[in-house]
């Protein structure tokens, strides 16, 4: 495993960093109407999640999206372990767009209008996959 990402897997990882720490950052004082939202729909998708306190899941959140950031900021973590970790965040962002009713047009994978803000995340999904590739690729 490479411990330091190389120059070509910078620009994708600063772009999801900064969508990523943007958004755990914009969470961080999240009001108790915010968190509720936030949880709903997740535990609406999740169902595992139901039993969790809103304010909890929010912070929660807020925290992992900091780090998932941070990670792929800092060039010294393997791009590997940040790309498995942005990996697993995107699929539970596409899992919330495929499984929650509303977000596609009927019988379609195709947004709706409420659809496009979760389905414009599938391009972090694709950079993760993209890192832990070349990283498995190049581990030969």
């Amino acid at each position: 495993m490479k411990f330091c990402a190389r120059p070509h897997q910078l620009p994708p990882r600063l772009a999801a960093a900064a969508v990523i720490l943007n958004s755990g950052l914009s969470k961080v004082h999240a009001d108790e109407q915010t968190a509720a939202g936030l949880h709903g729909m997740a535990a609406n998708t999740y169902p595992f999640l139901r039993d969790m306190d809103p304010v909890a899941f929010t912070k929660l959140l807020s925290r992992s999206e900091i780090a998932l950031g941070t990670a792929l900021l800092v060039p010294v973590v393997p791009s590997l372990l940040a790309g498995a970790a942005l990996t697993g965040f995107a699929a539970g962002l596409v899992g919330l767009y495929l499984r929650t009713p509303g977000m596609r047009q009927e019988g379609s994978l195709r947004p709706s209008e409420q659809g496009i803000g979760l389905v414009k995340d599938i391009w972090l999904l694709g950079i993760g996959v993209g890192l832990v590739m070349e990283e498995l690729q190049s581990a030969d």
